[in-house]
């Protein structure tokens, strides 16, 4: 089923004043998502937070059945936390540790995650190895399994870069966590909600997402799903009194379902909000999502390709709607301030953000311009103009 590209227009005001080529980092909501958020908000204006929370409970709670229908899982695998981030510390902690334990992750993980994994190694005497590209600049497989041991307590891999437009080959490195037994962390920040992700064909124990970016959902939310396979051998670091029951004096219980990684204060607003986006999302299919996003994206790929001193940056036998280059002799982000005042929003990722990756390709930084499926040709072909003749662009 085609997306009706102008209806998702007309219900997106964003696109009236800027060229958003910035998905990546937070995608334009449409109007059903910011009425639920704001009509919620108003609500809590009007009667109170507890009592607005209350009267909404059926629409809070529909939020995890839709975000367990856009992945293929069981509501009660589903925890709602502040941000994506905090998702993926919540299951990333919750391990237990012990020296020689070894984690397997990809070349292009982010600072944020290789600073937990580092952080972890200086504790516990964990050590962190990097699984090797193959040729097309993904995580290679063939690799993975054989530097896969029984010391080998996590394999964490990030689905879609933020720095790169390549897409890991997630059910493939499923497919070795399960025959291994160990488990299996995916970060799908930058993938869910530009594509179809579905937790059981990629066999991962864990997955965290945000709302913000591709899912067009409010700032300020986030989701982790734990398999119940794994679940009761994970205690999260933190517990509250919505995690856990204090059942005597000197004792708790840890709840049976994933929202143990919650906590009883939430944003409700934006809780609602990010159900809202997910429905959005789903009423229009993810497999037309996808289509359009990575159309689009290797569109504006190859027009860029065609402009004297651009290189394009993206790896990855399948590419996605993120798009990376440089401009010789321009700097990033001064490339970047040059287009937004143009009125087309793009953002950089600098070498910092994604050392393992860019720092081997010579690499500083990269534009990043990210596509979405309310994008148009006409804003690509705004984009490529603003960049032709690059010698319009500020000078290093």
């Amino acid at each position: 089923m085609a997306i009706d590209v102008e209806r998702v227009r007309r219900e997106t005001a964003g696109v009236a004043r800027v060229v958003h080529l910035n998905n990546a980092g937070a995608a334009l909501p449409p109007r059903p998502v910011v009425d639920a958020v704001v009509g919620h908000l108003r609500l809590e204006e009007q009667i109170g937070g507890y009592e607005a929370a209350a009267a909404q409970a059926a629409r809070i709670e529909g939020t995890y059945d839709s975000l367990a229908r856009l992945i293929g899982a069981g509501r009660e695998d589903i925890a709602v936390v502040e941000n994506a981030t905090r998702a993926w510390d919540m299951a990333f902690y919750s391990l237990p540790w012990a020296e020689g334990d070894r984690i397997l992750t990809a070349r292009a993980e982010y600072a944020s995650n290789v600073i937990a994994f580092l952080q972890t190694a200086r504790r516990h005497g964990v050590r962190v190895e990097v699984v090797p590209d193959d040729a097309d600049g993904q995580l290679d497989v063939d690799a993975l399994r054989a530097m896969i041991d029984e010391r080998v307590k996590l394999i964490a891999v990030t689905h879609v870069p933020t720095q790169n437009g390549l897409v890991n080959p997630a059910a493939e490195i499923g497919r070795a966590a399960r025959e291994a037994g160990i488990v299996y962390l995916l970060d799908a920040c930058q993938s869910l909600g530009q594509m179809p992700v579905d937790v059981g064909e990629i066999g991962c124990d864990l997955l965290t997402a945000t709302g913000r970016k591709f899912l067009r959902g409010p700032r300020g939310t986030g989701f982790l799903y734990c398999s119940p396979r794994i679940r009761e051998r994970l205690e999260p670091p933190f517990l509250d009194l919505h995690a856990a029951t204090w059942t005597s004096a000197d004792s708790y219980r840890v709840r049976a379902d994933a929202r143990r990684f919650e906590n009883w204060e939430t944003y409700y607003a934006g809780k609602i909000g990010l159900g809202t986006a997910v429905d959005y999302a789903l009423g229009l299919g993810l497999d037309a999502i996808g289509e359009r996003v990575t159309r689009l994206a290797a569109n504006l790929r190859a027009r860029l390709r065609t402009l004297p001193g651009v290189r394009v940056h993206d790896r990855g036998a399948r590419q996605c709607g993120i798009v990376t280059f440089t401009v010789e002799g321009h700097d990033s982000q001064d490339v970047a301030r040059a287009l937004q005042a143009r009125g087309i929003n793009v953002s950089v990722s600098l070498a910092g953000y994604a050392r393992w990756d860019l720092a081997p390709r010579s690499l500083t930084s990269v534009v990043r311009a990210s596509v979405h499926y309310y994008n148009t040709d006409d804003e690509i072909d705004q984009l490529i103009d603003a960049l032709d003749p690059v010698d319009r662009l500020p000078r290093r």
